[in-house]
């Protein structure tokens, strides 16, 4: 019987991605670190926008909530990831190990197949009632810095570990694959949600291949119609090719505001506790998507 566990043994080749792989707690709070001080430090040099809530309360809340996270999921399901991998890997499960593919295109096949879920998920929080009352969470800070692109409810954490798990055993793949796209998405998560200033030119490069800040900033506008456009996380491939894509705000995004229209007070939006609750109230409109028209429930 395979336990999860946060160091799983691989009987597979010594290449930095394994070796990675065999010490996970430390790659994934090492890269959180390492990219949360460089875009914490590009915040402050070159800011986007100017915040409207007091920084440091916001900050100790959306932190605490990732602890929370962190714990749940170390007490519920530790190591689930990798260690869905390692099971489904030595038992050959999975399409990737029926196709005879070099390990570099394979490990490239996993990543996009993963992202591809992610991007996925994402619609499908926007447009199932009871999974957007999770994901409100994250919609509902009032400002858009690093600590959003660390802030979600602990059960939508859940549920996104039980869905990864899924494509993992779906995609057979290695535990080396899965942890490396883990810490893209990590890394890739703060990096999208950085209140930081970007050329223009760079940007607009950029977005062809990745969902940069100010391309995921219009997800999070007051509108509706903007909240749902832009779902990628990491490659924006699949807003382009999936009819989600939308270039820019109406309002210039340094005057737009920011989180969700019933949601406007900082009790309920950016401290823990009404962060917990929140899934749990009553709300006074739908989910950010009406399924029956196609529309916006606003």
């Amino acid at each position: 019987m395979i336990l999860p566990t946060d160091r799983p043994r691989f009987d597979l080749p010594v290449t930095p991605t394994v070796l990675l792989a065999a010490h996970p707690a430390a790659a994934r709070l090492g890269t959180f670190a390492g990219v949360f001080a460089v875009m914490a430090a590009w915040e402050r040099l070159a800011p986007r926008r100017t915040l409207e809530q007091p920084k440091g309360t916001r900050w100790l809340n959306n932190l605490a909530i990732i602890a929370t996270d962190t714990l749940l999921v170390r007490l519920v399901l530790p190591g689930a990831a990798l260690a869905t991998a390692l099971f489904a890997t030595r038992r050959g499960w999975g399409v990737l190990p029926l196709l005879a593919l070099p390990t570099p295109v394979r490990l490239l096949l996993t990543l996009a197949a993963l992202d591809l879920t992610v991007y996925l998920q994402h619609v499908m929080l926007h447009a199932i009632p009871a999974l957007w009352r999770l994901h409100r969470v994250h919609h509902a800070d009032l400002d858009f810095d690093v600590t959003t692109g660390v802030r979600f409810h602990p059960l939508e954490i859940l549920l996104s570990l039980l869905i990864k798990c899924a494509a993992i055993a779906l995609l057979g793949a290695s535990p080396a694959a899965v942890l490396l796209f883990e810490l893209v998405l990590n890394a890739s998560s703060m990096f999208t949600h950085g209140n930081v200033k970007l050329p223009a030119r760079l940007d607009a490069i950029l977005r062809w291949l990745l969902v940069t800040p100010e391309m995921h900033r219009v997800h999070h506008s007051l509108e509706s119609d903007e909240t749902n456009s832009n779902f990628g996380f990491n490659l924006s491939w699949w807003d382009r090719l999936l009819g989600t894509y939308r270039a820019a705000t109406r309002t210039a995004q340094d005057r737009m505001t920011i989180g969700l229209a019933d949601w406007r007070d900082p009790r309920q939006c950016d401290r823990l506790a009404g962060m917990l609750i929140m899934p749990f109230t009553v709300e006074a409109r739908g989910p950010a998507i009406d399924r029956s028209t196609g529309k916006d429930d606003s």
